[in-house]
């Protein structure tokens, strides 16, 4: 059976394109592609000219299942415009119908905007949560920040240059005093890494431009004597948004804190 490769492609910087990247897109008689004028680029960029085929989002289930046809007369390849695919990318539905026709799946690692952010952040942990692209409605983009308020490593998120400053303002009201690194057209001319709090980087991204990935500092891990009556009210308040009530919501709040029930308890009821 024919191969099909997962090519992670550079995120800005076309030096960051491995060697091992280089010789298959070079070598592969077809590569599906997110935009194939972007890809293109990459290609000329190389020396390479295979045939590209499109593949993306909106890409139909007659479209993807004519590329696993073509998949079988010999090697694919599949990159996106940026970063690895299937990782807020397309690429992850031809991978699934090509392991489904036998195919064999080979990933060719490389730039990754998640991983690179991360790295420069200082911050020691050994788990973080990735939640792609946010939301674009408030509610929804205010419910997904309540809803990993407890997370204890870093969050990382992906913004556009349009919807930056609303996101900021959002995390600016539920965690004003966490730490953030926004990093900035990454590996690009203009490439720039920011720390501080939501209200600083407000006030630093005054005309954005670019796209963003913004990482916020974890809840971290507590001992159940360590964490603060503030987190715990945090976290009885992100329930109750959520409808949790009463008994539901102690126990529910005991659970995820740690904390004395009696504690909790207590603080359900606004006292300290």
């Amino acid at each position: 059976m024919s191969t099909l490769y997962v090519v992670a492609t550079p995120i800005g910087n076309l030096s960051d394109l491995t060697s091992r990247a280089k010789d298959f897109l070079s070598s592969v008689p077809i590569v599906a592609a997110e935009d194939t004028r972007v890809t293109r680029k990459l290609l000329n960029h190389i020396g390479a000219s295979p045939q590209l085929e499109s593949l993306h989002e909106h890409t139909s289930p007659e479209r993807l299942k004519a590329l696993v046809l073509k998949l079988q007369d010999g090697d694919m390849a599949v990159v996106t415009d940026a970063g690895t695919p299937g990782i807020s990318d397309p690429g992850s539905a031809l991978v699934n119908a090509a392991v489904e026709a036998g195919h064999n799946v080979i990933p060719l690692p490389g730039p990754s905007a998640i991983v690179t952010a991360l790295s420069v952040t200082g911050w020691a942990f050994d788990r973080f949560l990735f939640l792609g692209f946010l939301p674009r409605k408030k509610n929804d983009q205010i419910a997904t920040l309540e809803s990993i308020a407890t997370e204890p490593g870093p969050i990382v998120a992906y913004e556009s240059p349009r919807r930056i400053k609303a996101t900021l303002i959002n995390i600016n009201e539920l965690y004003p005093n966490r730490k953030l690194v926004i990093c900035r057209e990454l590996t690009k001319l203009y490439e720039e890494t920011f720390r501080g709090t939501a209200a600083e980087a407000l006030d630093h991204f005054n005309e954005p431009r670019g796209e963003f990935v913004v990482v916020i500092e974890g809840a971290g891990k507590l001992e159940p004597n360590e964490i603060s009556d503030e987190q715990i009210t945090e976290v009885l308040k992100n329930l109750a948004s959520e409808g949790l009530s009463g008994r539901t919501l102690v126990e529910s709040a005991t659970e995820l804190t740690k904390a004395p029930k009696k504690r909790v308890y207590r603080l359900s009821l606004g006292k300290k």
